[in-house]
């Protein structure tokens, strides 16, 4: 097995980016078209707190099943890695496969054992009412069971994207996405099912998209026990080094979705009008954002490959190309939600109360595409080169600078304090990896020196 050439124009490198990037935004845009389905089946039930509660349910599984999404980022660096280095690599994806899948039983497992009180911890976290609790644990009751399913997906996926297989990422990601969406119609308004057929949806979606998963991997991967060898398998360097780059993205990632969290529950404090509201608008940030996670996806892979290949030149342009992409299509989401925003929100609720705090908000959402696009992409260097403990000291500045603003700010402000901490945040994480990033480029990793000045060499 080996990694393609690498281009070696402007124009071949925005050819082959978009190449990489494109499958990733549509299938990435159906992640959370789900949940924008979810909240819109239940926002046109008689009851708005079923809105808050589908939010609630949903914000407990980005801690719970989020938090573990460093078996995503961690196989799709060290897959590209080995992709990069061409020497054995389909041996060496085999094994990271192999490796993280077994993490991701035995995390799951552990999560099945611990769903009581994570559900308990959870709602004393939210603060929320009575009116609030029972829907949401109906939902998470039911949920929870698609954590095997969920966490294998995760290592499926990080597989996929290494090897820059991004057709097969995107047949994946529709399969399960639509699937969930077809089940919730089905379900929800259909069969009335309320809150519980929402749940009962993803958890039938990711135990489908698992076999398909395990399907689209089958050919890049060994399945043969006599090439497998334990002692290979359980190699003690290898281990350790998955360990610790799984447990700093574990303390990145877990500190990303406890501010999200965070802002749910400061949400849920505001009023259930308020946190109907906040749920809405997060929902349309989260589709900008996983399409913008395409560049980042495509930017992930190739640095990674670079890394492996150790070839610095195309380290850069995978960099610069990939940004000026990014920043393009940021600034079109921004002025398509600046013209459309108030029939975006229309969508998803027909409660003039909820329509009304949501439109006041929609500057916030205009900005927010423009201002966090940088964070993205530096995710995705950070990512495919590894340098996981920069990625976790960057989160933890981003989130002490958002709780600090946002328990000072919402107190004084309301809604527009929370949403102004929350743009920092944004801002924070970019400008923290940013303050990290000459590690990577004068890591002594790359072999291969530079001669003379090559404008495309230029990282930004």
């Amino acid at each position: 097995m080996t990694s393609p050439p690498s281009p070696s124009s402007s124009a071949q490198w925005h050819a082959r980016i978009w190449q990489l990037s494109l499958p990733i935004i549509f299938s990435n845009i159906s992640v959370p078209l789900v949940g924008a389905v979810d909240t819109a089946v239940v926002g046109h039930l008689s009851t708005v707190e079923l809105i808050g509660a589908v939010a609630l349910g949903a914000s407990i599984f980005s801690l719970v099943f989020w938090t573990f999404g460093f078996l995503r980022m961690a196989t799709s660096g060290l897959v590209a890695q080995a992709f990069g280095e061409n020497n054995h690599s389909k041996t060496n994806i085999s094994l990271t496969f192999w490796r993280s899948l077994l993490v991701a039983a035995l995390l799951a497992c552990c999560v099945l054992a611990l769903q009581k009180p994570l559900l308990s911890l959870s709602l004393w976290l939210l603060g929320t009412d009575e009116a609030l609790n029972q829907p949401t644990s109906l939902y998470y009751q039911i949920r929870i069971w698609a954590a095997p399913a969920t966490l294998a997906n995760y290592v499926i996926l990080g597989t996929l994207i290494g090897q820059q297989q991004m057709r097969a990422v995107l047949y994946f990601q529709l399969f399960l996405n639509l699937l969930n969406i077809v089940l919730d119609l089905l379900f929800v308004p259909v069969l009335g099912w309320g809150i519980a057929g929402v749940a009962i949806a993803s958890v039938i979606s990711e135990y489908c998209a698992l076999g398909l998963g395990l399907l689209l991997v089958s050919k890049s991967i060994t399945w043969s026990a006599d090439q497998l060898q334990i002692h290979s398998l359980l190699d003690p360097t290898a281990l350790k080094r998955l360990f610790t780059l799984n447990t700093n993205i574990f303390l990145r990632t877990l500190l990303l979705v406890l501010s999200f969290f965070y802002f749910n529950a400061k949400s849920a404090g505001l009023g259930a009008l308020s946190l109907a509201a906040n749920a809405i608008l997060l929902q349309i940030l989260h589709i900008c954002a996983y399409a913008l996670d395409g560049f980042a996806h495509a930017v992930e892979t190739l640095t990674g490959q670079a890394w492996g290949s150790q070839k610095r030149e195309h380290f850069y342009k995978a960099v610069k190309y990939s940004t000026i992409q990014s920043a393009v299509v940021a600034a079109t989401m921004s002025l398509i939600i600046g013209v459309f925003g108030l029939r975006l929100i229309a969508l998803f609720t027909n409660q003039p109360q909820v329509i009304e705090i949501a439109n006041m908000l929609l500057p916030w959402l205009v900005a927010l595409p423009i201002i966090s696009v940088w964070c993205y992409q530096l995710d995705g260097i950070f990512i495919g080169t590894t340098h996981s403990a920069e990625m976790r000291n960057a989160m933890g500045v981003s989130a002490l600078v958002f709780l600090v603003t946002a328990q000072w700010l919402t107190p004084h402000l309301g809604n527009t304090g929370l949403w102004l901490s929350f743009s920092l945040f944004m801002i924070i994480r970019a400008l923290s990896l940013l303050f990290y990033y000459p590690r990577v480029l004068n890591s002594q990793h790359f072999t291969e020196r530079q001669t003379g000045k090559d404008p495309d060499s230029i990282p930004f």
